[in-house]
């Protein structure tokens, strides 16, 4: 079984692909680096150079890239803040549903008029949540909202979509869209690294942000471990 995983910063700040071996794919949308090893293949959807921020991602060459590569099944770790006070930081959640109404979808039908059915496939969630526990504690069947980024959202817009959903990122929305339209099973994971701005009084920055990621650093390490020797 060919998987792919998705991630961001969780993976470069990690060693444990350190020794994977690094590709370049051309696909019509543009270059996409990954990381392999076997029947694995790993990306990081901020790209492995200067990170882009999340409104910047090539969404499309990164699908198209694993489709490519025979990637059929997908799984997605997402870092995300709780809109939620039962979810606190350090949880990890699936989410089965989504909202992505502030930013147009990401697609590949640029010339037909023809859209993809949304949704997240999650078929190997059943499995993770089966092995990876009690170890992990995975919180299913969450709604993800999108939001466009690059900034965090105002305390007024976590009060106004704080009923949307269970959790509030800048990326999963549109690679669920494209897994969908290219005919790949996307899976959802996410960890929650912080509240949503005001929530349990809290304020959010970038560099808060980012300290909040490191501290969740050895979950997702251990995480991965897991997942690899699960899907192997």
């Amino acid at each position: 079984m060919k998987v792919a995983f998705i991630s961001g910063t969780s993976i470069v700040n990690s060693d444990l692909f350190a020794k994977w071996e690094v590709k370049t794919i051309h696909t019509p949308h543009g270059d996409v680096t990954y990381k392999t090893k076997g029947d694995f293949v790993l990306i990081n959807r901020h790209g492995y150079g200067f990170p882009l921020p999340p409104h910047s991602i090539n969404y499309r060459a990164n699908i198209r890239a694993l489709a490519e590569l025979g990637c059929k099944d997908i799984v997605s770790l997402n870092s995300v803040g709780s809109l939620k006070k039962d979810l606190p930081p350090g949880t990890f959640v699936s989410c089965s549903d989504y909202v992505g109404l502030q930013q147009g979808p990401a697609t590949f039908y640029d010339d037909e008029l023809k859209g993809g059915a949304p949704g997240i496939a999650n078929n190997l969630i059943p499995l993770l949540l089966e092995k990876l526990a009690p170890e992990f504690k995975i919180h299913p069947g969450k709604v993800y909202v999108q939001m466009r980024g690059p900034r965090f959202e105002t305390k007024a817009e976590i009060r106004i979509v704080q009923s949307w959903g269970d959790v509030i990122g800048m990326t999963a929305c549109h690679e669920a869209d494209l897994c969908t339209e290219a005919g790949l099973n996307y899976n959802s994971l996410a960890l929650i690294d912080n509240y949503a701005n005001g929530l349990e009084g809290t304020e959010i920055d970038f560099a808060k942000f980012k300290d909040l990621v490191k501290e969740n650093q050895a979950k997702v390490n251990r995480l991965f471990v897991r997942m690899l020797e699960i899907l192997a």
